[in-house]
């Protein structure tokens, strides 16, 4: 008999900051109740590592779930898992480069996924990671009618698709999902992405003709190089590693 093969461990600092990225999003009000984080495994790329089932503001080092690129629990297996699971596995397979992904409800987000002709484009020198466009998964072209949750490895493959070689994709009537090489990267595109729909359907509200100044493609290339989020990290970090 073949023994079992062993199942990388990962290491703590990387655990602690899934952790407490659960917090920060839940702190910043880019999660509530709803939404995940993943990170993929650095001894193993066919691996990502992620909660169980749980709110993000409850999530403890013990909760942390290993899963294949099948989405297939190979830790907790006997605990309920997210039903969304998929959306990071997808994302993985397709995007090699990507090593953490966040999936949201912000509310800011929304609008921008279910108005027509609404686009949601970078307005600060924070969110230069928009300029690159940012597309909208339509459910109803990869599924029919459906409860609007990824709940498939074709749904997730779908949405991976779309999102393509960018930094955002929107899911109308749902929410969004991002992108990054680290964690402190996709939990700042997390948090700035709503706060960018915030100041843009502000900005729009304020204009005597709806028309809004947006950063050119050139200003978003030189404000998207990464430079502000260990900054931002640094600060989210020290202040929820505070709150119990």
């Amino acid at each position: 008999m073949k023994a079992a093969k062993k199942l990388p461990r990962a290491p703590k600092d990387l655990l602690a900051d899934l952790v407490l990225a659960n917090r920060i999003l839940y702190g910043m009000q880019a999660v509530d109740a709803f939404g995940h984080i993943s990170v993929r495994h650095p001894a193993d790329p066919n691996k990502y590592l992620m909660s169980r089932h749980l709110p993000p503001g409850m999530v403890t080092p013990k909760d942390i779930v290993l899963f294949d690129m099948d989405s297939t629990p190979l830790t907790h297996a006997d605990k309920p898992q997210y039903s969304e699971r998929f959306i990071h596995s997808e994302i993985y397979k397709l995007r090699p480069e990507v090593m953490s992904v966040v999936h949201c409800h912000a509310h800011a987000l929304i609008p921008f996924g279910a108005a027509k002709g609404a686009r949601l484009r970078p307005m600060t020198h924070m969110c230069g990671f928009l300029g690159c466009g940012v597309p909208i998964f339509e459910i109803r072209e990869a599924g029919g009618n459906t409860d609007m949750l990824i709940r498939t490895a074709a749904l997730g493959k779908a949405l991976a698709e779309k999102l393509g070689d960018k930094n955002v994709v929107l899911m109308r009537g749902h929410g969004a999902t991002m992108i990054g090489v680290s964690i402190p990267e996709v939990v700042f595109r997390a948090i700035y992405s709503m706060q960018n729909a915030q100041i843009q359907m502000q900005s729009i509200f304020l204009s005597e003709d709806g028309e809004v100044e947006y950063l050119n493609e050139e200003e978003s290339e030189k404000s998207s190089r990464g430079r502000n989020v260990p900054r931002a990290w640094s600060l989210w970090k020290s202040e929820f590693s505070k709150r119990r």
